[in-house]
């Protein structure tokens, strides 16, 4: 259903980038398919014209780009009150899950976006996506209170990029109810890093 016209120009920038992104995603999850979004139907659902979008976003990967910047924000806006009294384990687990329920109401159109910033013809995505993980990964490590250096700190990013591209590979299969499969993996590979790497499960950096 088309958002309806407005008079943009009295339309704050941060509200009209997520007015778009939402119509974005209601259209992909309508149409069934992320890869065939267009802007010119886009500009029609939202009411506006192609290029008042284009002044917003680039190209269709930029929309996915700011959807899982919002899923970022959500993660790092959680309520982390106590998180330091938990097992690094599970601290992890709390904010690596926190990035995937953001996530989650829009599974299908998510899983669809990964797919199409991998697809071969579009490597020129490949690059940026690697310097994303290494940004979420540090992430990761600091809200879970990991402040390692030297080789115990490439230690912990390799095990948690590992941990987390295994995880993503099934929470874009994962069609179970609140993907609670792909959570199950989380956890077991979590477990499985705790009994390899006992050191990385200490906030003692030394």
């Amino acid at each position: 259903m088309a958002t309806g016209s407005r008079n943009e120009g009295q339309i704050p920038k941060a509200l009209e980038f997520d007015r778009i992104l939402d119509a974005a995603l209601e259209m992909a999850a309508e149409q069934d398919d992320w890869s065939n979004l267009s802007f010119v139907e886009l500009a029609k659902y939202c009411g506006t014209s192609v290029n008042h979008i284009r002044h917003y976003y680039a190209d269709t990967n930029a929309i996915a780009n700011a959807w899982f910047s919002r899923a970022l924000e959500a993660m790092l806006t959680a309520d982390l009150e106590g998180i330091e009294v938990l097992p690094v384990k599970e601290r992890l687990e709390y904010i690596i899950w926190r990035w995937f329920e953001a996530l989650a109401p829009r599974h299908r159109v998510t899983s669809q976006m990964l797919g199409a910033k991998l697809h071969l013809p579009h490597v020129h995505h490949w690059v940026p996506m690697i310097f994303d993980l290494s940004r979420l990964v540090q992430f990761w490590r600091e809200t879970a209170g990991l402040h390692a250096g030297g080789r115990r700190r490439q230690i912990e990013e390799v095990v948690l990029t590992g941990i987390f591209l295994a995880t993503l590979r099934t929470w874009c299969r994962d069609e179970s109810l609140q993907q609670s499969q792909a959570h199950a993996r989380l956890l077991a590979l979590l477990t499985r890093a705790e009994r390899s790497v006992p050191f990385w499960f200490s906030t003692d950096p030394h």
